[in-house]
């Protein structure tokens, strides 16, 4: 088995989109959907997302089959639960998540360097992946990821020191918001292509696929635009287009 990062590459050859397949949980059949959503838009994506509030409604075979769906057709699936904990407990959480067949977690730094690498080892002996935060979508995330902090002596944007973590434990990936676009610039400059930059907030959060894809997003998670719309295959179809450099 190959790894994640290779895996995800070559299923975007044709499309850098991943789906966010984020359900409101009140909405009625979400495995269905789910399920209906691969088939349609398969074509045009490389990978699907799945939030932790689903993982909590949904069950062990339901996430399983939503999975292997998203396998026969070539995509790699990705547990979105910022996972952020001790050691032992972050083991065990993604041994479970591998076992439901996901390819990669999405992790919140914050656990601390050591830890962060611990997990990349483990994960990395599975062929599986980890995707760390580096800045989020959310308007309100500048309050805290530009946070100003001291490091030894160094002074850096806390999203900066995310950064060097994510670099120096070989993580898969960054999450870094498509609505910031010159801490894309900065991240794909810093990183050198030592790892991939992932970018939520395509659309409904007001970012840019050209624009993210143009200054270095490897790839575009994109969720409410494509679920809410009228025409999901379409709007997809029209994101790959504009995702094209």
């Amino acid at each position: 088995m190959t790894k994640f990062s290779d895996r995800i590459k070559k299923s975007a050859k044709t499309s850098p989109i991943i789906l966010a397949n984020d359900y409101d949980p009140k909405i009625p059949n979400i495995e269905s959907k789910t399920l209906r959503n691969i088939k349609l838009l398969n074509n045009y994506l490389c990978g699907i997302k799945i939030n932790f509030h689903l993982l909590l409604q949904l069950d062990k075979k339901q996430i399983s089959r939503i999975n292997k769906n998203a396998h026969d057709y070539g995509l790699q699936c990705i547990a979105d639960i910022k996972l952020n904990d001790i050691g032992n407990t972050n083991f065990i959480t993604a041994e479970n998540l591998w076992n439901m067949g996901f390819d990669a977690v999405i992790v919140n730094p914050i656990m601390g360097k050591k830890s962060l690498k611990n997990l990349v080892e483990l994960s990395h002996k599975k062929n599986k992946g980890v995707i760390s935060l580096c800045h989020m979508s959310a308007p309100e995330a500048k309050i805290s990821y530009e946070l100003e902090i001291k490091n030894n002596s160094k002074k850096q944007q806390l999203y900066q020191l995310f950064l060097d973590w994510a670099l120096t434990s070989h993580v898969d990936g960054i999450i870094v918001g498509a609505t910031y676009p010159k801490i894309i610039s900065y991240c794909k400059k810093s990183a050198r292509g030592k790892l991939s930059l992932f970018s939520p907030g395509i659309g409904t959060q007001g970012g840019s696929a050209s624009k993210a894809k143009k200054l270095g997003s490897d790839y575009l998670i994109v969720g409410r635009t494509i679920l809410n719309s009228k025409n999901p295959v379409e709007t997809t179809k029209k994101l790959v287009t504009d995702s094209i450099i």
